[in-house]
Order: C-alpha cells, then structure tokens, then sequence
C-alpha cells in the first residue's frame, strides 16, 4: 500500500482520496452520525421526563403529608 501511494502527489493523498472516501462512505457516515445524535436527544428527553416526574411526585408527596399534620 506504501508504495502505492509514494509515488503518488501530496494532493492525491490529502485531498483526493478524502473525498472519494466521503463520496462512496458520506451516506453511511451521514446515517451512523444521525442515529447517534438522534439516540443522545432521546436519551435527553428521557432524563428529562423521568426528573420532572421525579419531581411533581416528590411536591405532591410533600403537599399531601402536611395537610395531613392538621
């Protein structure tokens, strides 16, 4: 492969063979990207409903126990 790419100019394999790497993987790169963002929002979301809940509970909780001290 070294020798391949030795005789080759910098700019063939700095910027040619990037960009036909993009060209040929950017779809699958693109997918794998979205998944993973698409994971950490819901992931995000969860944490953030489970800590309201969390939270409503622990208020109503706390609500109802001190009418009961009347």
């Amino acid at each position: 492969m070294r020798e391949i790419f030795a005789g080759l100019p910098w700019w063939v394999k700095w910027v040619a063979v990037p960009v036909i790497a993009l060209v040929v993987f950017g779809g699958l790169i693109a997918t794998v990207i979205g998944f993973v963002i698409g994971l950490l929002f819901k992931a995000l979301v969860f944490v953030a409903l489970v800590g309201g809940l969390i939270y409503i509970v622990r208020k109503f909780m706390s609500s109802s126990s001190s009418r009961g001290d009347w």
